[in-house]
């Protein structure tokens, strides 16, 4: 079996939201991409607190590190998510994400 630590070393890759997306706050996000090939890519991700539309073509797991976040869809239904939750998000999401505390996820994402 194969292992490796999972570390968010280094500067890693800063962005915000689009204007245009943004509800609330000045989030600012932090990916740091430990593996890409074929469409796959798999890494650590945080955000700082604040509230933007998503809208996802692609499939995802994640496992929350640590933080709060709260991830809405378009009905209006909330997931609230925290330390140790997983959770699985499908091509045609749409919704919010909201981080009420600096959150930080483990994720595997597949175009």
């Amino acid at each position: 079996m194969l292992h490796f630590p999972v570390t968010a070393e280094g500067p890693g890759e800063t962005e915000r939201p689009d204007a245009e997306k943004l509800i609330s706050g000045d989030p600012e996000f932090t990916t740091w991409n430990l593996e890409e090939s074929d469409g796959l890519y798999c890494g650590i991700w945080k955000a700082t607190p604040g509230k933007w539309r998503v809208s996802y073509d692609e499939w995802e797991y994640f496992r929350i590190l640590s933080g709060v976040s709260v991830l809405t869809d378009a009905e209006g239904q909330e997931i609230r998510l925290e330390a140790g939750d997983a959770h699985v998000i499908r091509p045609g999401f749409s919704g919010t994400w909201e981080v009420i505390e600096t959150t930080t996820k483990d994720y595997v994402i597949r175009l």
